[in-house]
């Protein structure tokens, strides 16, 4: 009986598919470069906590590691590091491989633009004494999650003058901080019988941001007078330049670790600059790649990608057409022949709320980077669904890399769904799937990660660039 129970146990282990927790599967030594890799990710957060700041960041960090900027008809030659900055939003960054152009690159793709507050274009009025901006907010949020907590401003002015006046205001512990404001559980009964989505509404979500007249005089909006006042003091604003800014509020606390063991991350914006800072640092550390390494860092993936620092856009394709003439070959020859990974999160499997989930096909927290096949929703509407054959050649890859990884998908199948910037890549004829970190809370202003899933997805894009 006992030998029987030891063969099943065995078979068990030898034919079925179950996920580990990736303490059981990590060294000491690696769970000591986890927790190093997390510290820098943490100061990479809170200081790119808006694309354009991201991008300045990635940029600043790229020529240090002796990146040059790319131009059309380069000489360029194995091992030549280079990028692009599109338009201070969106950045392109290589390095050339040993292997023939014409065999294909290896590409990384993430975005850095996060759910958040948009200012309207006329934002600032008054309303019984107290001065408001008006929001659109962008991407998909609970709105009732973005009242009542600490708000920074973050953007860019393009003054009537011509000149550019960078806007950050709430991050320093002097600075002042901004809120939308939220009505008392006493006075709330009307406001709780509205659906879960229409508790706060969209033109709700105004920003309170001062209440002090500009003097005693007897003129209207005196308030809106001062903040403007004070405006024009430290930056030179005027009303009419709200009209050419783009201002993002952006929740104002800053990234930490999680829990008593310190074994996640809470913060604003892991969506999806956790998978975002491992693409970054993995080309970094990418010296001698076989085929060209590249990783895309991209916005408005929030809002569907369009514009042209989004990847609906052709910034891409026109790069690996321009790279492909600089080496002698067609684009289109490189793209049938390259292989992506849309480097973007998923949900991690949240216990308090289980009925969402597929347990056997969802990813869990701490179980390793998450490999997802297909996005999509309403019978994979929206995906690009990656062949089986590409899907093992990343099973293989991450397996042969001792990299702890897991499969996962986006909810039930009629729960919801979403997508990723995967659909415009394998547009492109690219072997595309997507490979990301497990999150909890996503798209809220605290979304949360395990450590060790995001030094994963770092060695899983390492292993790939360089393969």
């Amino acid at each position: 009986m006992e030998s029987k129970m030891t063969e099943a146990k065995q078979k068990k282990k030898d034919l079925f598919y179950e996920t580990k927790h990736a303490t059981a599967l990590t060294s000491e030594e690696e769970q000591k470069k986890s927790n190093a890799f997390s510290a820098d990710y943490i100061q990479f957060l809170n200081a790119s906590k808006t694309e354009r700041e991201a991008t300045k960041n990635v940029v600043s960090q790229l020529r240090d590691a002796r990146f040059v900027k790319f131009y059309p008809n380069m000489s360029l030659k194995a091992g030549d590091k280079i990028y692009v900055n599109n338009r201070g939003k969106a950045v392109i960054a290589a390095v050339i491989g040993t292997a023939p152009l014409i065999e294909g690159t290896r590409i990384c793709a993430a975005h850095i633009d996060s759910p958040r507050l948009d200012l309207k274009q006329n934002p600032l009025y008054e309303d019984h004494e107290l001065a408001l901006l008006k929001t659109h907010y962008y991407g998909g949020i609970k709105k009732y999650q973005w009242t009542a907590i600490p708000l920074s401003l973050h953007g860019v002015v393009m003054k009537t003058d011509g000149s550019t006046i960078e806007v950050c205001i709430g991050e320093d512990p002097k600075d002042p901080i901004f809120c939308v404001t939220d009505l008392l559980p006493h006075l709330a009964p009307q406001q709780m019988k509205r659906p879960a989505g229409e508790i706060i509404r969209g033109e709700e979500l105004n920003i309170l941001v001062g209440s002090m007249p500009f003097n005693q005089d007897e003129e209207s909006e005196q308030v809106k007078l001062n903040i403007l006042h004070i405006l024009h003091e430290k930056y030179g604003i005027c009303e009419a330049d709200f009209l050419s800014a783009e201002l993002e509020a952006v929740p104002a606390f800053s990234a930490r670790e999680l829990g008593f063991d310190r074994s996640m991350i809470a913060s604003y914006g892991h969506d999806d600059r956790v998978c975002a800072y491992p693409a970054l640092r993995a080309v970094l550390d990418c010296d001698a790649p076989v085929h060209t390494a590249i990783v895309v860092l991209t916005d408005k993936e929030e809002t569907g990608s369009d514009g042209n620092t989004g990847l609906c856009s052709s910034y891409l394709s026109y790069f690996l057409e321009d790279l492909a003439d600089c080496l002698g070959v067609k684009g289109r020859h490189v793209m049938h022949a390259s292989q992506c990974l849309s480097a973007d999160v998923n949900a991690a499997f949240d216990p308090t709320f289980p009925d969402v989930m597929e347990q056997k096909n969802c990813a869990y927290l701490n179980h390793g980077v998450c490999v997802t096949k297909f996005t999509g929703a309403r019978g994979k509407s929206g995906t690009s669904d990656a062949s089986a054959e590409f899907v093992g050649k990343i099973h293989n890859l991450l397996c042969n890399g001792n990299v702890v990884w897991q499969t996962g998908e986006l909810g039930k199948v009629d729960a919801g769904g979403g997508g990723t910037v995967a659909a415009y890549i394998a547009n492109l004829d690219i072997d595309t799937i997507d490979v990301g970190v497990p999150v909890l809370s996503m798209h809220a202003p605290l979304e949360v990660v395990s450590k060790l899933d995001v030094y994963h997805t770092y060695k899983a894009f390492c292993i790939f660039m360089k393969s």
